[in-house]
């Protein structure tokens, strides 16, 4: 049987299964008991499988409707808790988005403050992850993922222009071992981030040193923002997206030692949303906010 049993027939066999009571099942139902004795034969007929044994005023459990009536137990306890878990979205209004881990943590989670300020009756729930957006799969409003802006069946908003630079603490320009082209980079441990694995290599090409300078050697963090944490504490020179460390090249805990950057072009961050869902308020609000927080930093609007 390749299509699922009507839901109702799945309801009369449940409830009967849980009493072990054709009777019962039909009051917390509201039917009749032949009503529900017939929807049970007719999943039994459906499936071709003997679901009950049926004896004076007393029902069972035969072996295949024990193990039926835990699948099904299963699947409608999912389903319950799924009609929960969107009712609570509704009510409050909330906003399921995803992002990168370095991006959640260094850009939006220190700003999701002003919008919150702004527009208290909606609630973000931020996720991070490096696994590719299904909009038809995942129970998701919207994701700010990295790209040329060209995927399919989804709006597409560039946020910034995505620029390169390599950064690192003030204390090893300082140190014994000079930085004065990039081409020195090869006496300095390379900060790298599995994320992000052939940043240093575009860099390193357009400054002209990419002979000069071992990109397989340093050391690798599983995100860009422990790359970013391990330059700020001296133990290497890491490549940044530039807009993710504003905040720390204007403190002074990061420098950036050559003016060479490296713009990605349109291969950069977006806010992507499914073409085929009616937007909500709640989105286009966060959605406009976004957009807002990056005017100035770069090329914003629809790819």
């Amino acid at each position: 049987m390749d299509r699922l049993p009507p839901l109702n027939a799945l309801r009369a066999f449940e409830a009967a299964a849980r009493h072990l009571s054709i009777t019962v099942a039909a009051q917390e139902l509201h039917v009749t008991p032949g009503a529900v004795s017939r929807q049970i034969r007719a999943l039994e007929d459906g499936l071709g499988v003997q679901l009950l044994h049926r004896g004076h005023r007393q029902i069972t459990l035969t072996h295949a409707g024990e193990d039926y009536y835990r699948a099904v137990t299963r699947a409608m306890d999912d389903l319950r808790e799924a009609t929960r878990r969107l009712g609570k979205r509704a009510r409050r209004k909330q906003l399921k988005v995803r992002a990168y881990t370095t991006f959640a943590m260094r850009w939006l989670i220190p700003r999701l403050s002003s919008f919150h300020a702004a527009n208290p009756g909606i609630e973000v729930l931020l996720t991070a992850t490096l696994d590719p957006v299904d909009f038809r799969k995942e129970d998701i409003d919207g994701a700010i993922r990295l790209g040329d802006g060209k995927w399919p069946g989804v709006n597409a908003y560039r946020l910034v222009s995505n620029v390169l630079v390599p950064v690192c603490s003030p204390a090893l320009l300082s140190g014994a071992r000079k930085v004065r082209k990039p081409a020195d980079l090869r006496h300095h441990t390379l900060l790298h981030s599995v994320a992000r694995p052939d940043d240093w290599a575009h860099w390193l090409r357009a400054a002209g040193a990419d002979g000069e300078v071992d990109v397989r050697g340093g050391m690798t963090y599983q995100s860009s923002a422990m790359a970013y944490a391990a330059a700020i504490e001296g133990l290497g020179f890491a490549i940044a997206q530039r807009f993710l460390v504003t905040g720390d090249l204007a403190a002074g805990t990061l420098v950036a030692p050559f003016r060479r950057v490296v713009d990605m072009g349109d291969f950069t961050y977006y806010l992507l949303t499914p073409a085929d869902r009616r937007e909500s308020a709640s989105m286009a609000t966060f959605r406009g906010w976004l957009l807002g927080q990056f005017e100035g930093e770069g090329t914003v609007g629809r790819a």
